[in-house]
């Protein structure tokens, strides 16, 4: 009786390490660089600060492949793997057959529900093409379908990487107003979401106009810049009316409420009724709720990272998270039961004039400019072929007949291309996919270009440009997706059960939230996951 009764008293007085958090709140906030935070860090008085003073800040979080974007952003933050093994490597790519880009979601077999059908089958609709696992399908896996996953977003492609293939993800819709899924996560919706949807609370934004939430003595810098674009009918300055220019609610003023602050509000509102219709955090069996913030993505390539329409974006969403974490804590039953993570998917450069007019060597890079600057030389190079490039972002695609020709080398097409782009202005760098894993890498600039390949839906020749040279094709605003750290530098913050708080200034991979979370939620990490749990902010002896 001795042992047993010793090792049961030893049980008794070890910390809760083997009951993980109730429930696990994954927030991503999209185009949130390290940067912009710290440079808005000091006007947070709700959730944001709430989390950097309260828990572990790590400000030198990074992304370590080329093109940080949104949907390969997402998915390596919730697998812990990079696009070379999640396959996720852009929000678009090039359907070779057709010539045309494709959204990476797109999945004809499963339309999206509740939608016109010419829309239902257009854009992203179910993880398919996703190739690693999520954290969220490791739960569902490990709990035996018991602990439950739900992804929510102003996007389709971040709430389907954050929901996997075994979770629940909604997204809104600007076609018809609401959120939605498809027939990949059910054939109907439930029934916290229908009530949600008829509340009809898009309609109710229609009327109003996003003004500044603070004194305009609190906004640095000036309000009406010509490099802004103007958005759907929001136009460069305040106030900006939320109608589209339309008489009635319809999807020009969807698209308004999507491109401005007021969509992470409507956001928290779905992520609450989500919580009370799941029934999340209300049992021993650790459950995740996913929310991915866009309304900050849109201002961001509308605006920049400088404008008065970012800095009120996130004013307004300190706010916004902060109601987001104390109904969460709410439905977990405190803070004790609940573990957050708060990080984004990608940072983002400067509108290029501004950085101009500051007297950096920024410049807009044209792609469409690009691709048929190229698809002339390659014609002119290998005459009677039907070669035509197709530029994604830094991806270049290769269209034609004549290159399923044996008699054509295609691999020397590719080369040609590559050594063609590689002069051009603004370029860094340019390689055939032939010659990806093999070339010197003299300035360290196609390590990761590899890590974000993946064979079949990269492009035949990826190009690196040269810094604060940003792709666009819009005359203003501005892009993200280079391997500078404007792009890949993101803040990541973890709170609640199990951390320590403080800040830590050491590196911390993009690769590296998927496996600290599988550990602090005691089960193992997703099958892919490249990445390593870091603990040094692990309370209780963890």
């Amino acid at each position: 009786m001795v042992r047993p009764l010793a090792l049961a008293l030893v049980l008794a007085a070890l910390p809760a390490l083997a009951k993980p958090p109730r429930l696990t709140l994954f927030i991503t906030v999209d185009a949130l660089g390290s940067d912009l935070l710290l440079r808005t860090r000091p006007k947070f008085k709700s959730g944001m600060r709430q989390l950097l003073d309260g828990g572990a800040f790590f400000p030198n979080g990074r992304y370590d492949y080329a093109k940080p974007r949104t949907a390969p952003g997402h998915t390596t933050l919730i697998t812990g793997a990079d696009p070379w093994r999640h396959g996720i490597v852009d929000n678009r790519v090039v359907d070779r057959s057709t010539g045309a880009p494709a959204s990476v979601f797109k999945d004809e077999a499963h339309p999206v529900l509740e939608v016109p059908l010419s829309v239902a089958t257009g854009g992203d609709t179910s993880p398919l093409n996703l190739m690693a696992e999520t954290l969220g399908d490791r739960l569902r896996m490990t709990s035996r379908a018991r602990g439950k996953v739900v992804a929510l977003s102003g996007k389709g492609r971040s709430a389907i990487a954050l929901g996997g293939r075994l979770g629940q993800a909604y997204w809104f819709n600007e076609t018809v107003g609401k959120y939605v899924t498809g027939t990949w996560y059910t054939k109907e919706f439930p029934t916290w979401l229908k009530d949600f949807n008829a509340r009809g609370l898009a309609d109710k934004y229609f009327s109003q106009q996003w003004t500044l939430l603070l004194p305009r003595t609190e906004y640095l810098g000036e309000d009406d810049r010509s490099y802004e674009e103007e958005g759907p009918g929001l136009g460069r300055v305040f106030p900006h009316p939320l109608n589209g220019g339309l008489q009635a609610p319809g999807p020009r003023s969807y698209s308004a409420l999507a491109a401005s602050a007021f969509s992470n509000d409507l956001l928290v509102q779905v992520a609450k009724a989500a919580l009370e219709g799941e029934a999340l955090g209300k049992d021993e069996v650790p459950d995740i709720l996913a929310v991915s913030f866009s309304g900050t993505d849109l201002v961001f390539h509308a605006y920049g990272p400088y404008s008065w329409e970012m800095q009120d974006t996130l004013y307004r969403l300190d706010r916004a998270v902060g109601e987001l974490v104390t109904a969460a804590e709410r439905a977990a039953g405190g803070r004790a039961n609940l573990l957050i993570v708060l990080t984004a998917d990608h940072g983002g450069a400067a509108v290029p004039e501004h950085w101009a007019s500051e007297g950096v060597p920024a410049r807009r890079l044209n792609p469409k400019e690009l691709a048929q600057g190229l698809t002339q030389e390659l014609r002119t190079r290998f005459p009677q072929t039907d070669i035509t490039a197709i530029q994604e972002e830094s991806d270049l695609y290769l269209i034609g007949k004549a290159l399923d020709d044996p008699k054509l080398d295609g691999a020397a097409v590719r080369r040609a291309a590559a050594a063609w782009l590689a002069k051009q202005p603004g370029i860094a760098t340019a390689v055939a996919r032939d010659d990806l894993h093999t070339a010197p890498d003299v300035a360290g600039l196609l390590a990761p270009v590899r890590r974000g390949y993946y064979p079949g839906r990269s492009g035949d020749v990826l190009i690196v440009p040269q810094p604060f040279q940003v792709i666009s094709s819009m005359p203003a605003g501005t892009n993200h997706g280079t391997p500078y750290s404007y792009d890949q530098q993101i803040p990541i913050v973890f709170a609640g059960k199990g951390v320590k708080p403080g800040t830590y200034l050491h590196a911390i991979n993009a690769m590296d939230v998927a496996p600290t979370l599988a550990a602090m939620m005691e089960m193992g990490a997703p099958a892919s996951a490249e990445g390593q749990p870091r603990t040094e902010f692990f309370s209780n002896g963890r």
